[in-house]
């Protein structure tokens, strides 16, 4: 379920006392307008009507990732050298990480109209991060697998655009989105923005995103066609995505430029997440 966004609400997010994931009051109602002041300058367009339904995708079981090794060619006869390369950042170091929360947020999100809202921002020093659903953004420049024949909730507009204008490629761009900042949660103020880095975990899947769209006040747990393909989840905008189990990070005062630079934001996603993990 998502609802594209046009108006930026602000108020600030205040801090609560550390707790786990379990269900929490029902969000306040939004405060007064505000303006994005961070990252690419966000486009309007229009509102999304609402999504219904479930959102199943594929649960994988997490395992351990065997450090990779690589070998170098020696020679005059001599033995080949072993080189160790770092091993990638396990979905189990970051689900480590972020298994107690200290909430961020003022209240909670819900995952789709009409389910609870038991969802809260958690917060450390360097990120902030949420357990929630995963609904299929396909919003931004048309293609193959979205435009408004595939997806009868299209919008050729994302909050935030590429380096040369034009709205952001749902299809081969990883991206997450945020919700409007609100009464419950205001991004802004904790370092996030168009283009900030972002780790999604789902299983034993950890893949790199950048904060590409905002979505609506109220509702939180959403990314693009191409991050929900690389997770191995179903990405259909219609029918597409998961109905749990998906860890998004976001990272403070990080920030990929250009936001459509994926190698850079995979780049700098290993590199946080690693510090993030303590694994470094």
């Amino acid at each position: 379920m998502r609802v594209q966004s046009l108006s930026l609400v602000a108020a600030s997010a205040a801090l609560l006392a550390p707790t786990t994931f379990p269900g929490a009051p029902a969000p306040p109602l939004p405060g007064p307008q505000a303006h994005l002041r961070y990252g690419h300058q966000p486009q309007t367009g229009p509102a999304r009507a609402d999504r219904s339904g479930p959102r199943t995708g594929p649960l994988p079981q997490a395992g351990p990732v065997a450090p990779y090794r690589a070998r170098t060619r020696a020679g005059n006869g001599a033995k080949p050298k072993e080189v160790r390369r770092e091993r990638p950042v396990r979905a189990a170091d970051l689900l480590a990480r972020t298994r107690d929360c200290h909430p961020v947020s003022r209240g909670r999100y819900r995952s789709d109209a009409g389910t609870p809202a038991d969802i809260p921002v958690c917060g450390t020093r360097d990120a902030v991060y949420w357990k929630a659903d995963l609904d299929v953004d396909c919003d931004g420049r048309p293609g193959d697998r979205c435009n408004s024949r595939t997806d009868p909730y299209y919008n050729p507009a994302t909050a935030y655009t590429q380096s040369d204008g034009r709205p952001l490629d749902a299809e081969s761009l990883p991206y997450v989105v945020v919700p409007q900042p609100s009464g419950i949660w205001d991004h802004r103020e904790h370092g996030v923005h168009g283009g900030s880095v972002a780790a999604v975990v789902h299983g034993d899947r950890v893949r790199y995103a950048v904060v590409g769209d905002i979505g609506p006040r109220t509702i939180i747990g959403e990314a693009s066609y191409a991050a929900a393909r690389s997770l191995g989840i179903p990405a259909d905008p219609h029918g597409g995505g998961a109905a749990s189990g998906v860890t998004y990070i976001v990272f403070k005062d990080s920030e990929v430029e250009p936001i459509e630079d994926r190698a850079a934001a995979e780049k700098a996603g290993e590199r946080l997440a690693r510090e993030f993990a303590g694994d470094d």
